[in-house]
């Protein structure tokens, strides 16, 4: 019979799949869990219960949360829902404007923001600018720049080369026929070019002669095949994607020409001529591959970078100009074309979502290979990803939030300077739909049983959906709990856990009155660690047994463990009697519990953490001791 003591001094690898049991020879085996559960791992190697939710307000159904920063002091939440955007500042509503997308079409929807403005595109809807000025928010249709009446914006010939037009004057209003069917009614109030000239149309009398304003001089009135349209129309589709780079406005691919790129003039957006190709001019391609590539984000990293339905691109020129850009496919990845999931820096890497929806990959650039790598960072952790429908990362405590499908977050703690890719999951009594990074402040969108709400993830929180509150003196009932009616909620009260109250027309009663109180849903946190190593000493084919298990703890006020006798509240006060209250003070240091009986089922974990007591808890290492008999 051998003795044997094992330390776990980290987390960093996180919760790994259970395909990867017989691979102890992995160092994340060593340094990864079975289970993590509502808690958030540290760079360093620690994990600690999640924060807790607070409740903002409700929400008016389906939607995105985009974060709008206006600048460094006043940043906004902005919450788009069926035809409408709802504006947050500090939590409050302070605006709600009128939108134009619906709740399907709001899972296509792209931004990008410059100052006080925020682009937003959808291929199947004008795209729109929502802009702040004067504390005033407002949302417009873009606005090209216009010049003596010609707007510039881009165009494309989508007819046959051999069609040709007629226009029936030079100047003024006019007849213009084509020699072939390529006008809709919806073409009306939008313009073509005639030999490089705008035409305006103002009715359609059919698929071959619209009347037309001519809104700058004809060459002549001969049918000529030098035509074409705009680019975006309502029968021709609108901007998938968009992003500033290098002093341009760069739009990616729209509805009926998905794989070609725009870029603007140089320090001047909103100005697509391309002109006679000089350095500052207008910039516009398609992308030609071996396959159909629809663009599917644009982003702004180190280069102009190119996500599509199949590849990944890098766009370079130092600066980018007509005559020095070029493009390379770098990857073939792909990403989703069910709906758009903006890409995220971390750390000078671009994080995206594989059109699989089962991976997270890490487009970075190595110089060892002048080129991009698009590394997974679920390889450990497959189970985790169940096809995201948004993502967003927060630069405070470095974790990437990935909203999945079934409606938990994968939560991945990203230090790319020490290569920790950590994952663990999220899980609350409902259902998390969206989530952005707004200055410090992670909020997310929520469906609770029908019940849509906006909440924050707050450190001083430790229940979900929570009402925070204070009061100048002691008070017996409390109101604010409309989102949680009918149900009963656990209490804090004055830092105090004050046992469960039921929910009456969005108000609790307390038995004992309180200055502050916290009332929300309760949330358990998992750690459960891997089974022994295999490939370790005391690993497969033996029987072990637990002798003892010790927790080093920081900041940590309960603990309850299963060491095989069923979950048990460990004592973390070691002398005298437990603080009054029912709130033990937060200790830290080392705690240790001994344990009986031998596990011959060596895939099961030999301890297990669970609890949902709302307190701070923060587990550091673990070790065991361990017998082993051959």
């Amino acid at each position: 019979m051998t003795r044997v003591r094992q330390i776990k001094t980290n987390f960093t690898a996180g919760e790994i799949s259970r395909t990867l049991l017989g691979r102890g020879d992995l160092r994340a085996y060593d340094n990864g869990a079975l289970s993590l559960r509502n808690v958030f791992i540290h760079p360093t190697g620690g994990v600690s219960r999640r924060a807790g939710l607070a409740f903002v307000d409700h929400a008016r159904g389906p939607g995105r949360l985009v974060a709008f920063e206006y600048n460094t002091e006043q940043v906004y939440l902005l919450v788009f829902s069926a035809g409408t955007i709802d504006v947050y500042g500090n939590d409050a509503r302070v605006a709600t404007v009128a939108a134009p997308w619906t709740a399907a079409q709001l899972a296509g929807i792209a931004w990008t923001q410059n100052a006080d403005t925020l682009l937003v595109c959808h291929p199947d809807v004008a795209p729109r600018a929502l802009t702040r000025r004067d504390g005033a928010w407002s949302l417009a249709d873009w606005s090209y720049t216009v010049e003596s009446g010609v707007v510039r914006q881009p165009f494309y010939r989508f007819a046959d080369a051999a069609v040709t037009l007629t226009p029936g004057g030079t100047a003024g209003a006019m007849t213009v026929t084509a020699s072939a069917p390529v006008f809709e009614p919806s073409q009306q109030n939008t313009r073509i070019r005639i030999g490089g000239k705008q035409v305006l149309i103002t009715g359609v009398a059919s698929a071959t002669t619209v009347q037309a304003t001519a809104l700058e001089t004809l060459a002549g009135t001969q049918p000529t095949t030098a035509w074409d349209e705009q680019s975006f129309s309502p029968r021709r589709g609108w901007p998938v994607s968009v992003a500033f780079h290098q002093d341009r406005l760069v739009i990616g691919g729209s509805r009926d020409l998905p794989n070609r790129l725009w870029m603007s003039r140089s320090a001047d957006p909103w100005n697509f001529d391309l002109g006679t190709g000089e350095d500052d001019e207008a910039i516009e391609f398609g992308i030609l591959s071996d396959q159909v590539n629809a663009i599917r984000a644009v982003f702004a990293g180190r280069h102009l970078q190119l996500f599509t339905s199949g590849a990944e691109y890098m766009v370079t020129g130092t600066p980018l100009t007509p005559q020095n850009i070029q493009v390379s496919r770098q990857t073939r990845i792909g990403s989703p074309v069910d709906r758009t999931l903006a890409p995220r820096d971390v750390d000078g890497a671009t994080l995206f979502v594989s059109r699989n929806g089962r991976e997270i990959r890490e487009f970075v650039y190595t110089d060892t290979e002048q080129a991009y790598q698009a590394n997974d960072l679920a390889l450990l952790a497959r189970h985790m990803v169940q096809a995201p429908v948004d993502q967003d990362f927060d630069k405070a405590r470095r974790l990437l939030f990935v909203v999945m499908g079934d409606g938990t977050i994968g939560a991945v703690t990203v230090y790319r300077a020490e290569q920790v890719t950590a994952w663990t999951r999220l899980v609350t009594d409902g259902a998390f739909r969206s989530v952005a990074v707004v200055g410090d402040d992670v909020y997310a969108l929520l469906n609770r049983a029908g019940v849509w709400t906006v909440e924050r993830l707050d450190d001083a929180v430790h229940l979900d959906a929570a009402l925070v509150g204070t009061a100048a003196a002691p008070a017996a009932v409390w109101g604010g709990l409309d989102h949680l009616e009918g149900r009963a909620v656990t209490v804090i009260a004055d830092g105090t856990p004050a046992g469960t109250a039921p929910v009456a027309a969005g108000r609790i009663t307390l038995d004992t009155p309180a200055r502050s109180i916290q009332a929300g849903l309760p949330f358990s946190h998992v750690i459960e660690p891997l089974p022994v190593n295999p490939a370790a000493e005391g690993g497969a084919g033996r029987v072990v047994r637990l002798v003892e298990v010790g927790f080093r703890l920081e900041e940590t006020a309960a603990l309850r463990v299963d060491v095989g006798a069923g979950l048990t509240d460990l004592p973390l006060h070691r002398f005298g009697p437990q603080p009054a209250g029912g709130v033990p003070k937060p200790v830290s240091g080392d705690r240790r519990l001994r344990a009986l009986g031998w596990r011959r089922d060596i895939d099961t974990p030999l301890w297990r953490i669970e609890q949902d007591a709302p307190v701070p808890f923060t587990l550091l290492s673990v070790t065991m001791e361990l017998k082993v008999n051959d």
